[in-house]
């Protein structure tokens, strides 16, 4: 492997390591919100006693997605120079507005949801909530952002020396690809947060302990996870794959595992792609369905990868295929156990099906695997452009840091993230096992109201 090789690594280890901690951070400032509303209407004090258990866990993974995420800044300067000298004038806004604003946001109103309950009480306790949602999500946006224009670059200008800088500060902000890839994005989370929450309800279910505190866990979880997983497919996911058919084709292309141009394609849901002989073997096809999902008609025109240069084609078709129809396997997955539990749930028959909270809680990993196969896809299909169309991932490497350089810094973060996970599980572990605060000695707000049952 050379330096190339070795830098592409190295970031795509470190930010997949450093993106497990986030998804659920996000997702789960969504359903913290859910649980103070819900305890505000119904008075329940096990929705509080939720909303509390679960800040415990995003605590903890904020703290460990800081903590991981640092290094990734440091290789923009690292090992990635060049990138950084031509795009550092548009993409540092929004890195640093994340910093400024949203990790600071998120960071002060995390305390005040953890330790202000009982000094501000319900009201400001609900909009702490809400403000680390903000802080969160916004976070999230400024990242998006960035690589938004990695993937559809505008708003930008080309000074004298080749470098590029941001001349139209609102067409960056809010570029279109960005709309879409960060509300896909975001039911991501919500998805992977949904199920977590699920399984720890349907781990403790199986025990049979926090029966009260498990129930509320799961229903707010699969009501929540299934719109989510809804969203996900339509219109999300429908919004970003147009975007990828009108501005990366030869993505599309491999994406699909489609290698001849025609009109009326077809929808490939299973199959080997074979690069060397152009087509697919074994296919499962639905007919048309391509050219109605790309461009709205089932007689569109659909280009194949064997009509562009192979120096504009994706790198790794294969992998590229294969992470695209896990992610859309796994989520047509997702909308399947989620309805069957919202059904069984609504019929009062989940909370005794233990063949259905064993699926629940060893369905957790599964948005993970999504997430990351989601998003390897974005950044394969991208290349080999580390800015699409303006830069080349070979020329945005930095000329003085050898392979052998980055390989033994992989090493070292490698070794020092399997620390930081045994010490995470370690955490976590003593969260789950002390479980929520249902019998607490002193309740927050209206004591006197008795809690409705579960």
């Amino acid at each position: 492997m050379g330096a190339l090789s070795w830098d592409r690594f190295q970031f795509a280890f470190t930010i997949t390591y450093h993106y497990l901690f986030p998804q659920l951070t996000m997702g789960l400032a969504l359903l913290l919100v859910v649980f103070k509303l819900m305890f505000l209407r119904t008075r329940d004090e096990a929705y509080n006693n939720a909303a509390m258990f679960w800040a415990r866990v995003f605590g903890v993974n904020f703290a460990v997605g800081v903590v991981t995420g640092i290094p990734m800044e440091f290789q923009f300067g690292t090992n990635w120079a060049a990138f950084s000298n031509m795009a550092g004038g548009v993409i540092g806004l929004s890195l640093a507005m994340e910093g400024l604003f949203a990790f600071f946001a998120e960071s002060a109103f995390l305390g005040i949801f953890l330790y202000g309950e009982k000094r501000f009480g319900e009201k400001i306790h609900l909009l702490s909530s809400i403000m680390l949602l903000f802080g969160s999500w916004l976070s999230g946006y400024f990242i998006i952002v960035t690589n938004a224009f990695m993937q559809h670059p505008i708003g930008y200008g080309v000074a004298k020396n080749g470098s590029l800088y941001l001349n139209q500060f609102w067409a960056y902000l809010l570029n279109p690809w960005a709309l879409w890839e960060y509300a896909h994005n975001m039911t991501a989370t919500v998805i992977t947060a949904s199920f977590v929450v699920a399984a720890v309800g349907a781990f403790y279910l199986l025990l049979g302990r926090h029966k009260k505190s498990a129930a509320v866990f799961l229903k707010v979880a699969l009501v929540s996870g299934l719109i989510a997983s809804l969203i996900q497919i339509f219109p999300t996911g429908d919004g970003q794959g147009k975007m990828v058919a009108t501005y990366q084709k030869p993505t599309l292309a491999a994406m699909e595992g489609k290698f001849h141009t025609g009109n009326n394609a077809d929808l490939v849901i299973l199959g080997q792609p074979d690069v060397s002989t152009g087509k697919i073997e074994n296919p499962i096809r639905v007919p048309y369905l391509l050219s109605f999902l790309a461009y709205g008609t089932s007689s569109a025109n659909v280009r194949g990868l064997n009509s562009f240069p192979k120096n504009v084609r994706p790198d790794n078709v294969e992998l590229l295929y294969y992470a695209y129809h896990i992610m859309v396997g796994l989520g047509t997955l997702f909308i399947l156990i989620l309805g069957i539990g919202v059904i069984m749930l609504r019929n009062n028959r989940l909370f005794s099906s233990r063949p259905m909270l064993w699926i629940l809680m060893l369905s957790f990993p599964f948005p993970y695997i999504a997430t990351i196969a989601g998003w390897m896809v974005a950044e394969i299909g991208r290349q080999p452009w580390v800015i699409y169309g303006l830069m080349r991932t070979a020329k945005g490497i930095s000329p003085t840091v050898s392979g052998g350089d980055t390989a033994f810094t992989t090493l070292g973060f490698m070794g020092l993230y399997t620390i930081m996970g045994v010490l995470f599980l370690y955490m976590i572990a003593k969260i789950l096992t002390h479980g929520p605060d249902e019998n607490s000695a002193e309740t927050p707000f209206n004591s006197s109201i008795p809690a409705q049952s579960a």
